[in-house]
């Protein structure tokens, strides 16, 4: 009888005890869906691990927590904590609101793929959802944006590498085509050279035969010498006439000349005696 009231007992104390802490767990998640409400998600996070260290199974007290996680933007954190949430659940209501905000942490990690797979899986246990509806027409149309914006990149790339492409063949076309005016116009400068060179050639061989055909200055004057020392007959004769004519004045000059020296002889004479 002493044991069965023992027994007794302790089963009442440990209802007290799971009540108590059954308290306690609400009343922390009273307190951290409050602070929520304000935004204040990093201490409703703090109030969720205290509920969770109350009652470790609350699914509220998980759930809520992986919601303050989202909201601060700890991404990997949530997702881990739905995730783990949905791997023990097996109702089908919670399964659906678990996979809904799996889609949504995948989404804002730009996982495209995977978010629709998500919400997918979410419609198959909770279809009536529009919200998730709307978000699976929603992470669609990125995947569509995506791929468009994918095609555009992959068609403007095409068009880039033909462009390069064409002005490389360009700038070839170019680059031969200057090599070949650089050589028409080195061919020309050769010609004009060979042909200046031709004329100078040629120039240089009148050049000596005409130095062969004239005889040069010095050749010149010996040949002319005797020439300017021969007169004409007619000449030799005037000259002679001239000189003559300079010899008789000359004479007449002197014969003056005595005559005046005599008559001043004379007169000097004359007065001396």
């Amino acid at each position: 009888m002493k044991t069965k009231i023992s027994l007794l007992i302790l089963a009442l104390l440990s209802l007290a005890c799971f009540e108590a802490n059954a308290q306690k767990e609400r009343k922390f998640i009273r307190k951290g869906n409050g602070l929520f409400e304000n935004k204040n998600f990093e201490n409703s996070e703090v109030e969720y691990r205290k509920a969770l260290d109350k009652d470790v199974a609350s699914f509220e007290a998980a759930f809520n927590l992986g919601d303050a996680l989202y909201k601060q933007k700890k991404y990997d954190e949530a997702l881990e904590q739905f995730q783990t949430l949905a791997s023990k659940e097996t109702d089908p209501q919670r399964l659906g609101l678990l996979h809904h905000n799996i889609g949504n942490t995948l989404l804002v990690n730009k996982k495209i793929d995977e978010s629709i797979e998500a919400y997918k899986q979410s419609l198959r246990h909770f279809p009536d959802s529009k919200e998730t509806k709307y978000n699976l027409e929603y992470a669609r149309k990125m995947k569509e944006k995506e791929e468009q914006q994918k095609k555009q990149n992959k068609d403007q790339q095409n068009q880039d590498n033909k462009d390069n492409k064409d002005n490389k063949d360009n700038k070839d076309k170019n680059k031969d085509q200057d090599k070949k005016d650089q050589e028409n116009k080195d061919d020309q400068n050769k010609k004009q050279d060979d042909q200046k060179k031709d004329q100078d050639k040629k120039k240089d061989q009148k050049d000596k035969e005409k130095e062969k055909q004239e005889p040069n200055e010095g050749d010149k004057d010996k040949k002319q010498e005797p020439k300017e020392g021969k007169i004409s007959k007619e000449d030799a004769q005037r000259l002679l006439k001239a000189l003559e004519n300079d010899e008789k004045k000359v004479q007449q000059k002197v014969q003056k000349a005595k005559a005046k020296a005599q008559k001043k002889k004379k007169q000097k004479i004359k007065k001396d005696w």
